[in-house]
């Protein structure tokens, strides 16, 4: 084990201890807890709001699949990546002050909660619960492997000891912290995930002899590695554009994310995480995905896309600096997977358990629920990852697909169109998951589109199409709700 890169990863993992410690002050059994430990009290400030989306956004892809793709691909991945800049800004926007304002009035604590109230009706909430589930389940999964992955190459330990390491230090600080816990460290391994992608770009650019120097090689090697359509002529411009929608304008429907429009204190809070976030985020992603490209020229040969940026911050930096670095993908998963925890666990708890199984639970039995539910969560989705694949940006992806598909416009329209309903969004969410799973596994990237465009075009079809024709039917019923929503 090299001390010098291990010594920056044991202070890193003291400090989520500390913090979970710290946190769990504020988790106390009551008539609060469900809202302190799914969403902090409501209590985020501008600052706190921004690096808790950038951190849960920026996961193991953002640090380790993609940088990975990009190494394969050329700067045509770096231009695709960059559609994820507008996701925070984006996400507040749409969802903003009316989001946030109608979750507290309905006193939603969980994504199910708003589409409760909203349809009124258990099987919208069943149904998306086991949507969130299976698919964040699968995005979890792709987080565990990518910090197994990076403990094991810094650590010089097993792939199955440095997963075992990492899923204890997750688990401890955020099933005893919550969602609190998950805020504030966020906020510490926001700055870290934006220090280190500047340190390893500059590293790297150093190390390859220069910005033009590493151009030139590239291009000896490849001169499609430098266009917009990749080192194989894949990323042809429909492609790139279909995919601002999975990883751009799709996001505002990830669970994950919207419930970050429901936590934060107040429109300044809001105002200020929309150009934090803004600017972190883009400076994040290029970098990384930047960095991915020019270890081609730095190091060539590489063959696991997954092992680049680890590989590359062990070779070009001296230790204690790599340890510092690779403190940055831990931090975007820690993050990431934090927040996946509780968003699962919430929609078990919360949506299913005492909505439908046990409404007369008592708040202790509540709590303890809800730290047995995500303990239980952390520990199943560490079997899962014991046996990775080679490249977890494609797990992810999925799972982002799957989400966005289910919940786009039940979320979006059911904030904004009176006429929907739960006929509407029960089809929708069917019909946009069935065909996204069809087609992910029978044609993918149909008609040259990332496979996520046509089963979000199906679904928007299919909610207002049924809406419309069932809107005569529970007239009462959706008088009732368009007053809670629109006139009370």
């Amino acid at each position: 084990m090299n001390l010098g890169v291990a010594i920056p990863l044991v202070i890193f993992l003291a400090t989520l201890f500390l913090v979970g410690f710290y946190a769990a002050r504020f988790v106390k059994q009551g008539p609060d807890f469900l809202q302190e430990y799914f969403l902090g009290g409501r209590n985020l400030g501008g600052l706190v709001l921004a690096m808790t989306m950038v951190a849960t956004y920026g996961s193991a892809s953002s640090f380790i699949g993609g940088p990975g793709v990009a190494y394969n691909t050329g700067l045509g991945w770096v231009l695709l990546s960059m559609a994820q800049v507008v996701t925070g800004y984006f996400t507040l926007s749409v969802l903003g002050k009316k989001f946030a304002i109608t979750a507290r009035k309905i006193k939603a604590v969980t994504i199910n909660d708003f589409l409760r109230e909203r349809y009124n009706s258990k099987w919208v909430v069943i149904l998306s619960s086991v949507c969130i589930v299976i698919f964040l389940f699968a995005s979890m999964a792709a987080q565990w492997i990518g910090g197994g992955r990076l403990l094991e190459s810094f650590m010089g330990v097993s792939y199955q000891t440095a997963l075992f390491i990492f899923t204890i230090s997750v688990l401890f600080f955020v099933v005893i912290g919550g969602f609190r816990a998950v805020a504030l460290t966020d906020t510490i391994l926001g700055f870290i995930m934006f220090i280190g992608t500047l340190i390893i770009l500059i590293g790297t650019i150093i190390a390859g002899g220069g910005v033009t120097n590493i151009m030139n090689e590239l291009v000896a090697e490849n001169p499609n590695l430098i266009t917009p359509f990749g080192a194989d002529g894949s990323l042809t411009p429909l492609y790139v554009s279909s995919f601002w929608i999975l990883v751009g304008v799709g996001v505002v429907a990830l669970p994950q994310i919207a419930v970050r429009a429901m936590s934060y204190k107040n429109s300044k809070a809001m105002h200020t995480a929309m150009i934090i976030g803004t600017i972190v985020t883009g400076i994040i992603m290029l970098g990384m995905h930047l960095t991915g490209v020019f270890a081609r020229a730095v190091m060539p040969g590489i063959e696991i896309g997954d092992t680049v940026m680890p590989t590359l911050t062990l070779s070009i930096l001296p230790s204690w600096l790599a340890g510092i670095v690779l403190a940055a993908p831990i931090a975007a998963v820690v993050s990431t997977v934090n927040s996946l925890l509780l968003l699962v666990s919430s929609a078990l708890v919360k949506d299913i358990y005492i909505n439908y199984i046990k409404p007369t639970a008592s708040e202790k039995r509540i709590k303890n629920v809800s730290l047995s539910v995500t303990a239980l969560l952390g520990l199943l989705v560490y079997l899962s990852a014991i046996h990775p694949p080679d490249l977890l940006i494609w797990l992810n992806l999925f799972a982002f697909g799957g989400l966005e598909a289910a919940f786009i416009w039940p979320i979006v329209l059911g904030l904004y169109w009176r006429k929907g309903n739960a006929y509407g969004a029960i089809s929708s969410m069917i019909f946009g998951v069935g065909s996204y799973i069809l087609l992910d596994r029978l044609s993918p990237n149909l008609w040259g589109m990332h496979t996520v465009v046509v089963p979000v075009l199906l679904s928007l079809i299919v909610y207002v199409s049924v809406s419309l024709l069932t809107m005569n039917r529970n007239v009462q019923q959706q008088q009732k709700i368009e007053d809670k929503f629109w006139y009370v």
